[in-house]
């Protein structure tokens, strides 16, 4: 599978957890098993099953103060979208736009110092990625 992918499966996966546990969840939840119907139709309900179950063991984990929850519900769902992602790379188009469409995900205090960033250039451009604090000197 193409590395671009992977990152791209990881960050939806980051943005789908993440967003479970918000406001956003509902939008979450119907953009991603919309994703699944168009994909593959007969896995769309246990998909949106998956998504609720997901909501709600990552409620109790957060409720709990279980931080390593959220890594691992995050793992399974990076497992899911990869193999989505290695059956038909042709979602990758939509699932970029699915991660556009919803809300960004704050970030959440019980991840320590992990810091998950992506970046793409092309021609001449240049990317500047910091975790923290970033000075640049010079033309």
């Amino acid at each position: 599978m193409d590395s671009e992918l992977v990152v791209l499966a990881s960050s939806a996966a980051t943005t789908v957890v993440g967003l479970l546990a918000t406001d956003a969840w509902e939008q979450t939840k119907v953009a991603v098993t919309a994703l699944w119907q168009r994909a593959r139709p007969e896995q769309a309900e246990a998909i949106e099953g998956e998504l609720l179950a997901t909501r709600t063991e990552l409620l109790a984990a957060r409720e709990a103060g279980d931080g390593g929850a959220e890594e691992e519900l995050t793992v399974e769902w990076r497992t899911r979208l990869r193999r989505l992602l290695a059956a038909d790379p042709a979602l990758e188009r939509e699932l970029r736009g699915l991660l556009a469409e919803l809300p960004p995900v704050a970030p959440s205090t019980d991840r320590g110092n992990r810091v998950e960033m992506q970046g793409r250039a092309s021609e001449h451009a240049r990317i500047y990625m910091s975790g923290g604090d970033m000075h640049i000197t010079g033309p």
